[in-house]
């Protein structure tokens, strides 16, 4: 069985995210796609978060569109600072009977840029596959850092620079992913400024964030 990872915040998870699982699975003909939401990020602050087992209720409702998505929680239920190289041990270990090659490790450009500071990185590589995925940087349509102003007119989105890939120097797979331009933030922002962003997320998603208040959603707006 070949599996590959798709880590994050997922703070929230989006059809964005979906989308790129699909694609892999599809595309490079992955049996089934990992999503592991993060406790700690080792590399930026969660903000505005909800509790990580939130993070992961929303996680396990997405992936109930697809039998090739499954929700794990093995970042979670480690605890601490998540690396991305003790994931990867992980699941070789809870999958070892299964896999048919190594588990490859799903990354958009903006993280691939940033790969040769993480924890462990070169060992990263001995135990995976790299797959590549383009997507939009700074992806918000609205100014997400002024919610308040809410000034809602400018987009922000950009493409990161190919040149990402050409500079990258482990061996990887490129894939021919659709590009969404969504981000969490932005749907973070919508929600604390009372726009729309119902069908940014999976049906499931939604009806959870609601129910349980989360990102400024107040019952006002249900």
């Amino acid at each position: 069985m070949k599996i590959a990872i798709l880590g994050g915040s997922f703070n929230p998870i989006h059809i964005g995210h979906c989308m790129l699982a699909d694609s892999v699975i599809t595309d490079l003909n992955y049996d089934k796609v990992l999503f592991i939401p993060t406790n700690l990020p080792p590399h930026k602050m969660l903000n505005n978060a909800p509790s990580a087992q939130a993070r992961f209720e929303m996680v396990k409702l997405a992936c109930e569109s697809n039998p090739k998505f499954v929700a794990e929680s093995c970042e979670l239920d480690r605890g601490g600072v998540s690396y991305t190289y003790d994931t990867l041990l992980q699941v070789l270990d809870k999958y070892s009977s299964e896999l048919t090659e190594k588990p490859a490790l799903i990354m958009g450009q903006e993280v691939a840029s940033e790969f040769h500071k993480w924890h462990k990185h070169e060992e990263i590589v001995k135990i995976s596959n790299l797959i590549l995925a383009r997507r939009y940087q700074n992806c918000n349509f609205i100014d997400t850092k002024q919610f308040e102003n809410k000034q809602t007119d400018n987009y922000t989105g950009n493409y990161v620079d190919d040149s990402v890939f050409n500079n990258f120097k482990y061996e990887y797979n490129l894939l021919d992913n659709p590009v969404l331009p969504i981000s969490s933030t932005e749907i973070r922002a919508r929600i604390a400024l009372g726009k729309s962003w119902q069908y940014l997320v999976p049906t499931e998603v939604f009806r959870y964030i609601k129910l349980n208040n989360l990102y400024g959603m107040t019952n006002e707006r249900l």
